[in-house]
């Protein structure tokens, strides 16, 4: 019943699409308008609230939990019954592996994603401001209003959305920057820079009174930082703790927001006879 998909797989579609509308084929979709006029991480009710069926795996690499849902032509308003795997790994390199699956008989667009939130510190008592996150990225998705992609890929430097280096997320989320006002902090997409198809490093993200280090491997040419906006004390956790504001963060390994209506990203389109996948590893 909460709202802040803590800890949740997402889909059919992460993240936001305009108007909640595309156009696939020549035939227009409307989906539910559940984030003021567009539609957000799958409709109504996305990945996240429908129950998967669930294996536990003795694998190699370590203990795993595979799960499979099946998307039925017309959910949410989408084309295409969709076959979905996901298998979480916890592997014996101290990582969280996930391993994304899915095929459909129609066309159809597809972006699944992982929505945990992350404070290294102390579980969410308080905020994630001091955490040093490091992007290999020379751009990102510029938003208008309503958090949706002009289109633009801006290059990140002289901006807040620079973080090449290590920097503190609290160092720049209050500027003046008309798109942190927009996002009311970082709620962005920033192209990854990426050289191939593999699993590559693409962030990390250091506390630096503990000393805990994650680093975060996908082989998605996107990546949506989201660093708790929105929570406002309402849901609390695990002891009981409420989750103020800005005390936990997203890196949400994805396409960019809004590809069906953008020609120019990367698609997120998939065919019959196709297979999705995606590999994303937190360690």
């Amino acid at each position: 019943n909460n709202s802040g998909y803590f800890g949740a797989l997402i889909g059919r579609y992460g993240n936001r699409i305009a108007k909640g509308r595309f156009t696939i084929n020549g035939v227009d979709y409307q989906l539910a308008q559940n984030n003021a006029e567009n539609s957000l991480h799958g409709g109504l009710k996305g990945f996240d609230k429908v129950v998967w069926q669930a294996e536990k795996l003795d694998t190699p690499e370590g203990p795993a939990l595979k799960l499979t849902y099946t998307s039925k032509d017309g959910e949410e308003n989408y084309p295409g019954t969709l076959r979905c795997e996901v298998i979480y790994t916890l592997t014996n390199n101290n990582e969280l592996k996930i391993q994304y699956t899915a095929e459909t008989d129609k066309p159809t667009f597809v972006n699944l994603t992982h929505h945990s939130y992350f404070n290294l510190k102390d579980a969410g008592a308080s905020d994630i401001l001091g955490h040093e996150l490091m992007i290999k990225s020379d751009k990102f998705t510029p938003v208008d209003k309503g958090l949706i992609p002009t289109g633009e890929l801006k290059p990140v430097a002289g901006t807040p959305f620079d973080f090449k280096k290590p920097t503190a997320i609290g160092a720049r989320v209050e500027s003046d920057d008309e798109q942190m006002k927009f996002g009311k902090g970082y709620d962005h997409n920033w192209v990854l820079n990426r050289q191939g198809k593999d699993l590559e490093l693409v962030a990390s993200l250091y506390e630096p009174t503990t000393g805990r280090f994650m680093e975060l491997l996908t082989t998605e040419p996107g990546l949506q930082v989201y660093v708790g906006n929105f929570l406002d004390g309402t849901n609390k956790g695990k002891g009981g703790t409420a989750y103020q504001h800005r005390t936990g963060l997203c890196l949400e390994t994805q396409h960019f927001p809004d590809s069906p209506n953008q020609p120019d990203f990367p698609t997120t389109e998939l065919q019959p006879g196709e297979k999705y996948t995606q590999t994303t590893v937190y360690r």
